[in-house]
């Protein structure tokens, strides 16, 4: 077959290919176009999953009537026109590809009335085929409409699936559109049926009405705000709990300059940092903006400019990375936590009600120290009770009480009881103690009178001598006693002597077992984990009250503390409120 130069139609076909993978493709380029024109109200309206329509109307700046079959031609816009505008491009399209792409493939109408014009035009192409301009009526704006999606292409109209999974894809679609602009509105219908309505918003606060559209509503409260910046680059938005993850990665959105993108340098950052407080297996929800100068990001790198390239990528991950990392450090006891029902009604107006309120401004709260019969001669004093601590004086978790099973500290607070999980807490504090010390590279340690030996297998001794650095920076000073000895002249301060023995080889276990399965990313990271997870309390172990206590203000002070370093939770809270619900108080 000789070499020829193929048709504008087939060309366009072949463009399709690229641009239009579906219908939730068509949606996408459709209300990006509508967005670049400035409109803030976009409506979308499907029909049969978006194969037998696709409409989108906005009231964007509209296109003038003689520019109509030049909007549909290969390679126009109006958006760039020289490498130097591609080089720095501020708008969600720019290829001038998706017009004529939709058209080959589908039957296309375009209505459209400009600012000022007194009426508007319409156009139609017809798989590539098209009709003249001619006057319509129409308010300012613009509409487009795309039937039939690949009547006349029946091998890619067999790769469409379902009504109802192509309507799901373009319900997430929308999704995202929702979160990139707040101040646009978009209404998604299928058929008569309303399926997604977001009025445009804007003040402080305003932005929780879209993250409860998209993400529930229980997202706001459980998500922390992101914000920070370095020179032309920023990064804000919100990074759900990690007790609000999920089974999938179904809630992870990306906007680079106000464009959705699944980018997978920028994930892989948002998931460092989550790595080590979130369970394994479980996927974090988050809202994220990076915003920097156009001229840093190359958006020409996918045909459905899904993916963008950054000029120093490796800065940019560890800025997202430290970002995240940053926001999810103040996840740990705080006041705020602690008093999350405080403004909450009590059930019913009656005798529970009344009770409630009695609780938090008469009797003093228990202090293991004082006389078991001080509340009693409390109540019978007709006197003026001591008052409470205030508000500011008083911790988050609590004072404690006991210890339950020999794996739980029991507390309370003015809020009501608090349960601790005596090792999951301990673990956390002595891996970001550990983290601490490395990072200033004096780790707290001991030097034994006499080393400590401890009988290895040859092969686990050698793979501790290949990380002796990793050892040495958490505060071990270690030798080789032959094949199978390890001898131990210094270790963690953290460390019992009666415990070293037993700990170094479990340690030594772990890290061999755990090299390819660990959750945690970094050797180093790993190393400090395991040792801390080993170091840490254990069940079964007596503890004092004034210990218990003790352990509860290191978790006040600790970052992340409100989980281990596997992501389970350390701690949870039973509010008066829900004591009463248990005890059907004020029914």
């Amino acid at each position: 077959m000789p070499i020829r130069i193929l048709p504008g139609e087939l060309v366009d076909q072949i463009a399709a290919g690229e641009v239009i993978e579906r219908p939730a493709s068509v949606v996408k380029e459709l209300a990006e176009n509508a967005l670049d024109a400035g409109a803030t109200r976009i409506e979308i309206d499907i029909e049969r999953g978006g194969v037998a329509l696709v409409r989108v109307r906005d009231d964007g700046c509209g296109i003038v009537a003689g520019e109509l079959p030049m909007a549909l031609a290969r390679h126009a816009t109006s958006k760039i026109a020289c490498l130097d505008d591609l080089e720095a491009v501020t708008t969600l399209g720019f290829r001038g590809e998706a017009l004529p792409s939709i058209g080959s493939v589908s039957r296309l109408r375009i209505v459209s009335r400009a600012a000022g014009a007194e009426h508007a035009a319409q156009l139609d192409l017809d798989g590539g085929a098209l009709t003249p301009v001619r006057p319509a009526a129409h308010p300012p704006g613009t509409t487009i409409e795309v039937r039939d999606l690949f009547f006349n292409v029946p091998a890619r109209r067999k790769f469409v699936r379902s009504d109802a999974t192509e309507l799901t894809h373009i319900a997430r679609l929308v999704e995202r559109l929702v979160l990139s602009r707040f101040d646009v509105s978009f209404r998604l219908r299928h058929g008569m049926r309303v399926l997604l309505d977001a009025p445009a918003v804007s003040g402080a606060g305003a932005e929780a009405t879209r993250l409860e559209e998209v993400l529930g509503r229980d997202f706001p409260a459980a998500a922390v705000p992101v914000r920070h910046a370095a020179g032309p680059v920023m990064l804000s938005g919100w990074a759900g709990l990690p007790t609000r993850s999920r089974a999938q990665p179904d809630q992870q959105f990306w906007f680079v300059n106000g464009r959705s993108v699944r980018d997978r340098l920028l994930m892989n950052a948002v998931r460092l940092a989550y790595r080590d407080v979130l369970y394994h297996g479980r996927h974090a929800a988050y809202v994220l903006y990076l915003t920097l100068d156009p001229k840093l990001v190359d958006v020409n790198a996918h045909p459905a400019k899904l993916e963008v390239r950054f000029r120093d990528s490796r800065q940019i991950h560890d800025f997202a990375f430290r970002a995240v990392e940053r926001a999810l450090a103040g996840t740990k006891p705080d006041l705020s936590a602690a008093s999350a029902a405080r403004g909450a009604p009590a059930l019913g107006a009656g005798y529970g009600a009344a009770a409630h309120a009695e609780r938090g401004t008469s009797l003093p709260l228990y202090e293991p120290s004082r006389d078991p019969w001080a509340i009693a001669a409390s109540v019978r004093d007709e006197g003026v009770l001591p008052p409470l601590l205030s508000w500011a004086e008083e911790h988050p978790l609590g004072t404690a009480l006991a210890q339950l099973h020999g794996a739980y500290i029991l507390a309370q607070n003015r809020e009501g009881l608090v349960l601790v999980d005596m090792h999951a807490a301990h673990e956390r504090v002595l891996y970001e103690k550990f983290k601490a010390e490395r990072a200033s590279g004096t780790p707290a340690s001991q030097h034994l009178l006499e080393p400590v030996v401890i009988e290895l297998k040859a092969h686990e001794l050698t793979a501790l001598l290949e990380r002796r650095g990793e050892w040495e920076q958490a505060g071990f000073e270690l030798d080789a006693l032959g094949s199978t000895r390890l001898a131990l002249r210094r270790v963690p301060a953290t460390l019992k002597p009666g415990e070293i023995s037993r700990i170094v080889t479990l340690l030594v276990q772990d890290l061999t077992l755990e090299a390819n399965t660990h959750h945690l990313e970094g050797a180093a990271d790993r190393f400090l984990g395991t040792l801390a997870c080993r170091s840490a309390i254990h069940a079964h172990r007596r503890l004092a009250l004034p210990e218990m206590d003790t352990l509860l203000r290191q978790m006040e002070a600790t970052e992340r503390a409100n989980q281990c370093n596997h992501g389970r939770p350390t701690w949870t809270r039973l509010s008066l409120q829900q004591l009463d619900q248990l005890f059907l108080r004020g029914r």
